[in-house]
């Protein structure tokens, strides 16, 4: 098998032959059990999260989910932990050391930069920050251990030219990590362009259900190897029923995926047309100052874009989101249904106010009927006025 489409529906079965079944079982273990003193012995010598050991290291369920998403990415081998933060938070541990500097992208994921700010610099690692790529030739030292790129850029959906990234990277002998949920591998295939780490929420769209928390890493066994110790040094691992119910969300994550761009695009078109609307931020766009570079990168555009108001008071900003009926307002999104939440900086939602020019939307667009969804906006839009 070669096509994405033939991957997700038919890799990571291979455990339900014995069971006669489509589905492979669901194997919950605190402890393995061993034939004889041999066996034990051999499963302290296989890889760890590959081969049974004892519950932390993963059951079969595991092993098939991470198999799967490795052949999916195009690449070695999968690591499973317990939501997308904590596979965020292994990568950048494991090459955050005293003395280290790790070069983080400006606008990622919010408690990303929160972990870099209250633990990655207590033990005395340096965390420098940059917002293009030509900035990189400046920052980089003989003491860089990685640098972490998140595209689009969480909430500002800012693009950037990962090739460029990866070219300078390997000159230099650095590693990069990206956070590849917004794509997932449907429509980003990021080891492809040179990234040896990637970071996957599959929290959202590749569990595609909204009931279960995980993260996954994928990568060359040499690339994954500080990770894959930190991890098992640690105790950060998935549980069972996590990789069980990611397994079945993604068989049909292509499916998914091409609802959740038609329905995105149209209505982002909507929203350019709406005189509330200011800008649009979505790198799907013609218009979007970043949609070359997304048609470089990327085969497709996912379900959450960010969206920026005209001018409006506290109170009529509460009434669009108080008022709206298919956009549930909560954290997330990748799941079927569709989203709303304030697009705050991380560092700024402790502020009981902010300023009425440039508030910010972040939407999910969901698998809904995309005409009700804009009927939904459009009776919420109206309460700002315009």
């Amino acid at each position: 098998m070669t096509h994405i489409n033939s991957k997700l529906v038919h890799l990571g079965r291979s455990s339900a032959r014995e069971s006669l079944a489509v589905n492979p079982p669901l194997v919950r273990a605190s402890t393995t059990v061993f034939p004889t003193l041999a066996a034990f012995k051999s499963s302290y010598r296989g890889i760890t999260f590959e081969s049974p050991r004892y519950g932390r290291s993963g059951t079969s369920t595991a092993f098939e989910l991470q198999t799967a998403m490795a052949s999916i990415c195009n690449t070695q081998t999968c690591i499973a932990t317990s939501c997308g933060l904590s596979a965020c938070a292994a990568v950048l541990s494991a090459y955050a050391t005293p003395g280290s500097h790790l070069l983080i992208q400006k606008e990622v994921y919010g408690p990303t930069r929160a972990l870099a700010e209250n633990e990655l610099r207590r033990i005395k690692a340096k965390i420098e920050y940059f917002d293009h790529v030509d900035e990189l030739a400046q920052l980089i030292t003989p003491q860089t251990s990685l640098i972490y790129l998140e595209v689009p850029a969480s909430l500002s959906m800012k693009m950037l030219d990962i090739r460029a990234v990866t070219t300078m990277a390997q000159r230099h002998n650095i590693p990069v990590a990206c956070d590849s949920t917004w794509g997932t591998p449907y429509f980003f295939d990021a080891h492809a362009l040179g990234i040896n780490i990637s970071i996957h929420g599959a929290t959202k769209y590749i569990n595609g259900h909204s009931d279960t928390l995980l993260g996954l890493l994928t990568g060359s066994y040499e690339d994954l190897a500080k990770t894959r110790q930190w991890c098992e040094q640690f105790g950060s691992h998935a549980a069972p029923d996590a990789c069980w119910m990611t397994l079945r969300g993604l068989r049909t994550l292509s499916v998914r995926m091409e609802r959740h761009q038609e329905n995105a695009l149209h209505l982002a078109k909507y929203l350019q047309a709406q005189p509330q609307i200011k800008n649009v931020l979505f790198p799907a766009l013609a218009s979007d100052p970043g949609h070359h570079l997304w048609q470089q990168q990327f085969s497709g555009g996912a379900g959450p874009f960010t969206v920026e108001l005209q001018p409006c008071s506290e109170a009529c900003y509460e009434k669009f989101f108080d008022s709206l009926n298919l956009f549930a307002l909560g954290t997330s999104w990748g799941g079927f249904e569709s989203l709303v939440m304030p697009a705050i900086a991380h560092h700024l939602r402790s502020k009981q106010t902010l300023a009425d020019e440039g508030r910010m939307v972040r939407l999910h667009i969901g698998l809904e009927d995309k005409d009700e969804l804009c009927a939904d906006l459009q009776q919420a839009l109206a309460l700002l006025g315009g």
